[in-house]
C-alpha cells in the first residue's frame, strides 16, 4: 500500500538508534525527507549516512543537540523546511523508589518526557493545520496502561503527556483539517535500553542476562521481543494519508503482554 507520504518531511528525535531510528528507517522508505536528532553524535551520523543509502532519494538532514534545550529545539525545527510529521521521542528516566527522588529529577523527567514534546508539538501544529495536513506520533510506553512500581518517573511524566494529548487530539480545529495525534506505547522491544534493564535486573537478582531475558521472554504471549523495524511499520501507518481518521488513540504494542481488554 502506499501511505501517501512521499516528498513531506518528518522530525523525527532520538532517532541515532532504538526505536527512533525504526521510525526513520519506516518513514524513509515511504519516500518521506528526514530531519534527525539525538545528543550523540557520532551514532547520529552513522545512522543517517544508513538512511542515505537505503532511501537515495530521500534527503536526510542530522542535527546533533539536546531535545530537551530551547536550543536543541531551535536548531532541529530550523532544519525542517515545514514539519508534515513529528515522531516525538525520549529515553526514560532512570528506575528507582519515589522516596529517593528530589525536585530535579521529577523536573528531568518532566522536561524529557513530557514538556519536550509538547513544545514542539506547540512549534508545529498550527502549521499542519494550516497546511491540510500533519501526523504527530509520541512514542511513549505500556507502562502507561501497566504501570511499573520502579518507574515512577516515567509512569507520571509520560501519563501526563497522555491527558494532554487526548485532550489535544478531539480539538475540532485540528481533526478537521486532517491533524492527527497519537500515542504508540512500546512494550518489551530488543534496544539498548532494554539490554540496559536487564543487565540491571541480572546484576540485582544475581542471575545471569541470558535467564533474566528468557524469564521476560516467557511472559510474553509472542514468546519473544519485539523489533525496531516492525516498531517503526506501525508508525509509518499512523502517519499516512489513510490514518486521517484515527486520532487521540494510544497503541499498544508488547506482544499481548498486557492482561486487560481495554
Amino acid at each position: 500500500m502506499d501511505f501517501g507520504l512521499s516528498g513531506r518531511w518528518a522530525l523525527v528525535c532520538a532517532a541515532s538508534k532504538g526505536l527512533g531510528l525504526g521510525c526513520a528507517q519506516a518513514l524513509a522508505g515511504e519516500g518521506v525527507n528526514l530531519v534527525i536528532t539525538a545528543r550523540g553524535e557520532a551514532d547520529l551520523l552513522a545512522a543517517a549516512a544508513a538512511l542515505r543509502a537505503q532511501a537515495p532519494g530521500v534527503e536526510v538532514r542530522a542535527v546533533a543537540g539536546d531535545i530537551t534545550t530551547p536550543e536543541g529545539r531551535a536548531a532541529a525545527l530550523a532544519a525542517c523546511p515545514q514539519v508534515d510529521i513529528l515522531v516525538n521521542n525520549a529515553g526514560g528516566p532512570p528506575p528507582g523508589d519515589f522516596r529517593d527522588w528530589d525536585r530535579a529529577q521529577w523536573i528531568a523527567a518532566l522536561d524529557a518526557n513530557m514538556l519536550t514534546p509538547i513544545a514542539l508539538i506547540k512549534a508545529t501544529v498550527d502549521g499542519m493545520a494550516e497546511r491540510g495536513f500533519g501526523r504527530i506520533v509520541n512514542i511513549t510506553s505500556g507502562a502507561v496502561k501497566a504501570p511499573i512500581d520502579v518507574l515512577g518517573l516515567s509512569n507520571g511524566a509520560r501519563s501526563g503527556l497522555t491527558g494532554f494529548v487526548a485532550g489535544l487530539a478531539r480539538q475540532a480545529r485540528l481533526a478537521s483539517a486532517n491533524v492527527t495525534l497519537n500515542n504508540l506505547l512500546p512494550g518489551a522491544f530488543d534496544t539498548d535500553r532494554l539490554r540496559k534493564t536487564l543487565a540491571a535486573g541480572a546484576a540485582n537478582s544475581g542471575a545471569s542476562v541470558d535467564e533474566v531475558a528468557a524469564r521476560r521472554r516467557a511472559a510474553i504471549p509472542a514468546r519473544r521481543f519485539g523489533t525496531a523495524a516492525e516498531f517503526g511499520a506501525i508508525c509509518a501507518m499512523l502517519c499516512s494519508e489513510q490514518a486521517g481518521y484515527l486520532t487521540g488513540q494510544n497503541l499498544l504494542l508488547d506482544g499481548g503482554a498486557y492482561p486487560g481488554t481495554f
